[in-house]
C-alpha cells in the first residue's frame, strides 16, 4: 500500500504536506497546482487514508425487517443544483462530498443522484432506503417525495417542514457576527449583495436568512438604507449566486452617490464578482472599501486580497445527514434538527475587529 512518503517523494514536497493537503488543511499555504498534483498523484497511486483502511474492514449497513432478513441500505441524493451549476459553487460539491464520504464509511450504496434538469422521477425512488435532499426545494415535491421514500434529511435546508431531519447553519446568526464585527471596526455604512427566493411561485424579496438578518439588525439599530440591498433575481434561488451576479450588484452599490464602505457577499463567489467590480472603479480593497463573505471555499485564501469570509462546514452538514440518516434506519421514531456551527476567517480584505 502506498504512503505518504512515497506520495511526496513524487511530487516534490515534504510529507507534512501531503498530509495536510490530503486532510483538507484549509490553513497550509501552498499553491493550487501543488495541492492538486498530490490530490491527483495519490489517487493515481490509490491512496488510502488510515480511517478509510479501517472504514473498509466495516461490515456493511443493514436495515432490520419485520422479517428479521437483512438488506443493505442504498440512499439517493436529490440535489437542487445541476451538475454543471454545482461545479460553479465549490460550497456545494463539498456538502456532496461529505455525504459520499460517509456513505462509504457505512458502506451504503447511492443509488440515485437527481438534479433539477427535469422533474424528480418519484418511481425512481422505489426501494431507495433513504434520501438526502441537499439545498432549496418546493414543499410540494418534498412531500411528494417523503410519499414514495420512508426516510427523508434536508441537507443545508430547513423546509419549515418538522417532521423531517434537517442539518444546517445558522446563517442569520453568522450575518449578526460579520455585522457586529464591521461596526465593531468602524464601518458605518454596510451594503448587501445576495439574491431572493422563488418558492412555490412565491417570490420572498427578503426572506433569505442572511439578507433577512442584514435588515434586521440595521433596522434595530436604525440605520437600515434599501438602496444599500442589492439582490439579484432567479428563478431557482441559488442559481445566480455567482460570480456575475456579484459583479453586476456590486456595480450598483459603486455608483450610488454614497457608495459604502463594507459589502457583505451571500458567498465566495459573488465577493469575487465584488472584487472585479472594485478594482475596474479605480478603489482598493479594504482601503476603499471591505469584503467579507460566506463559505470560504479553498479559492478564497489565493485572491489578492485575501478574502475574510465565515466558514461554513459544507463537508460536515454532508457527513452529519448521513448519520441522521443511519439512525432513522436503525429505528429512531422523532426528527432532529441539526445546527452546525460557523467560524469567522479574517484576512485581508476587511480590518479584524479586536474580539478575534
Amino acid at each position: 500500500m502506498v504512503t505518504i512518503k512515497e506520495i511526496a517523494q513524487a511530487v516534490g514536497v515534504s510529507s507534512g504536506t501531503v498530509s495536510r493537503v490530503l486532510n483538507y488543511d484549509q490553513t497550509l499555504s501552498v499553491s493550487e497546482a501543488k495541492r492538486q498534483a498530490i490530490i491527483e498523484t495519490a489517487e493515481a497511486l490509490n491512496y488510502a487514508t488510515p480511517r478509510a483502511r479501517k472504514n473498509a474492514q466495516m461490515p456493511p449497513l443493514t436495515i432490520p425487517m419485520a422479517s428479521h432478513a437483512e438488506v443493505p441500505a442504498n440512499i439517493a441524493i436529490v440535489h437542487f443544483l445541476a451538475p454543471q451549476e454545482e461545479l460553479v459553487d465549490p460550497y456545494y460539491v463539498g456538502v456532496r462530498l461529505g455525504i459520499e464520504a460517509r456513505c462509504r464509511e457505512y458502506k451504503i450504496e447511492i443509488a440515485r443522484v437527481f438534479n433539477p434538469d427535469v422533474p424528480v422521477d418519484l418511481a425512481m425512488l422505489t426501494g431507495i432506503s433513504a434520501t438526502v435532499v441537499v439545498g432549496h426545494h418546493p414543499k410540494a415535491e418534498i412531500e411528494a417525495m417523503a410519499k414514495v421514500c420512508p426516510h427523508l434529511v434536508m441537507a443545508d435546508y430547513n423546509p419549515r417542514m418538522p417532521q423531517f431531519d434537517c442539518v444546517r447553519a445558522d446563517l442569520g446568526e453568522a450575518t449578526t457576527v460579520i455585522l457586529d464585527s464591521l461596526d465593531q471596526t468602524g464601518y458605518r455604512r454596510i451594503g448587501f449583495v445576495g439574491g431572493y427566493e422563488l418558492m412555490d411561485n412565491d417570490a420572498l424579496m427578503h426572506g433569505e436568512q442572511r439578507c433577512k438578518a442584514f435588515i434586521e439588525w440595521h433596522e434595530t439599530r436604525g440605520r437600515y438604507r434599501p438602496e444599500l440591498m442589492a439582490l439579484g433575481q432567479s428563478e431557482r434561488f441559488g442559481q445566480n449566486l455567482r460570480l456575475e451576479t456579484g459583479y453586476q450588484q456590486a456595480k450598483s452599490l459603486l455608483a450610488l452617490d454614497e457608495r459604502p464602505d463594507a459589502i457583505v457577499a451571500a458567498n465566495d463567489n459573488m465577493a469575487i464578482g465584488a472584487y472585479r467590480a472594485i478594482q475596474e472603479a479605480g478603489l482598493s480593497i479594504p482601503d476603499d472599501i471591505a469584503v467579507v463573505a460566506f463559505n470560504d471555499i479553498p479559492v478564497a485564501q489565493f485572491l489578492t486580497p485575501p478574502l475574510s469570509t465565515m466558514r461554513i462546514p459544507g463537508e460536515l452538514i454532508g457527513e452529519v445527514a448521513v448519520d441522521l440518516l443511519v439512525e432513522r434506519l436503525n429505528g429512531r421514531d422523532y426528527s432532529k434538527h441539526v445546527t452546525l456551527p460557523t467560524e469567522m476567517v479574517w484576512r485581508g480584505s476587511a480590518k479584524k475587529p479586536s474580539i478575534f
